[in-house]
């Protein structure tokens, strides 16, 4: 079986927030988005298959592997900046789950609470590979986005100019939202749930082409959705201006069209709250349990791995709580995407220089090619990062 880690690792950065994200890029710039999704995909390609060969050629995590081959204080600083940022994420997924069910006129009190322990029971009580096959069940509501897309009467000519053009608009609002696309689409989260996935599935060395191949269709296969979505709304509403939520979105496209263009949405972000509200708590579980070395796996019972299960029961019980009160979960994603663009960058440094070292993958490092190629994709996604966290923080002082 090809489909695995990679697929429901890159699927879950289409959660609530990257729902959000891509609606708005729509409906504020409409198609001009579109060529650089483009580049984003081949970052997000390469950055995926450099995790799964991590985890496949070494048969260990990426927390485990950053503890042994860098200073402890630094994997604290790294875990402890992933856990507080997926904590905040677990929120938005468990809002998100309550926002598709209030399109559908039901109260989020009432979805939210069993939503979380179906979710939990899912990841306590079965195997990964039983797991894995649900959450594969559930991306295929990521379906509903492309016949969205097509209700939407999209202007064909127009989109395919603005994906084989090379374009970008030289405004600070474009390069902010470039900033929020880059980040939603290859979170940090993504890399760690990747590689641990990879492990807990039990592949060898002679399974990597295989899981090579599900890293990169599962890459390509989120960013062509993420890219419906943006396509969806760009013709419905594009030129509107910006969206604040995925449940917005899916309200806006009803009047132009039509109400099930709105219930697709609303389907589609209910299956991507519901995936990435078990895969992001299990990404920093991994972590957690790497940085520390003890046991970590879905396939084990509470009793012997408790720090690992103990941190995912933690993550889901407080993310379903606080989903429940009236956060602004705008500001709590605003807050969340500061912490993610602080750990981005360590996350990825760490990535390229363990995939470099021979003295750690052998042949399986990569080449002189690769290398150049690979640094300059995490160059520039570290750069964005730090242009998003210092806007955030120029903003929270009145200066930008």
């Amino acid at each position: 079986m090809v489909a695995g880690p990679g697929l429901v690792a890159a699927n879950a950065g289409n959660d609530a927030a990257g729902i959000a994200t891509y609606a708005s890029a729509g409906s504020q710039y409409a198609y001009g988005t579109l060529f650089f999704m483009v580049l984003v995909t081949i970052a997000l390609v390469m950055v995926q298959e450099m995790a799964v060969r991590l985890g496949a050629h070494t048969g260990k995590g990426l927390g485990a592997l950053i503890r042994e081959q860098f200073s402890l204080r630094l994997t604290a600083l790294a875990v402890g900046c992933l856990l507080l940022a997926n904590t905040g994420l677990v929120v938005s997924e468990f809002a998100g789950i309550g926002a598709a069910f209030e399109l559908l006129g039901v109260p989020k009190w009432a979805v939210v609470p069993p939503a979380a322990v179906l979710l939990w029971a899912l990841v306590l009580f079965g195997s990964y590979r039983w797991a894995e096959r649900i959450f594969l069940v559930m991306s295929l509501a990521f379906f509903s986005y492309p016949i969205a897309m097509v209700l939407g009467h999209p202007h064909w000519g127009e989109v395919g100019r603005n994906l084989a053009v090379p374009h970008l608009q030289p405004s600070s609002d474009f390069v902010l939202l470039a900033v929020a696309l880059i980040g939603t689409t290859v979170s940090p989260y993504m890399q760690f749930y990747a590689a641990a996935g990879v492990v807990d599935r039990g592949a060898k060395p002679e399974d990597y082409k295989l899981i090579r191949a599900d890293a990169v269709l599962g890459a390509v296969f989120a960013c062509v959705i993420s890219l419906t979505i943006i396509i969806a709304t760009a013709s419905a509403i594009g030129g509107t201006g910006p969206l604040q939520s995925a449940a917005e979105a899916a309200r806006a496209l009803e009047p132009v069209a039509g109400p099930g263009a709105e219930l697709l949405f609303a389907f589609g972000l209910l299956g991507a709250s519901a995936l990435a509200g078990a895969v992001v708590p299990l990404s920093a579980s991994y972590a957690i349990g790497e940085a520390a070395g003890v046991e970590r796996s879905v396939s084990r019972r509470f009793r012997d791995a408790p720090l690992f299960l103990g941190v995912f029961t933690a993550q889901m019980a407080l993310g379903a709580i606080v989903a429940l009160t009236p956060v602004d979960v705008i500001r709590l994603l605003i807050g969340t995407q500061v912490l993610q663009g602080l750990i981005s960058p360590i996350v990825l440094v760490y990535l390229l220089v363990l995939t470099n070292r021979r003295s750690l993958l052998g042949a399986a490092a990569n080449g002189p090619r690769y290398r150049i190629a690979a640094t300059a994709v995490v160059v520039g996604v570290a750069l964005m990062s730090t242009v998003l966290l210092g806007q955030t923080v120029l903003g929270w002082f009145g200066l930008a």
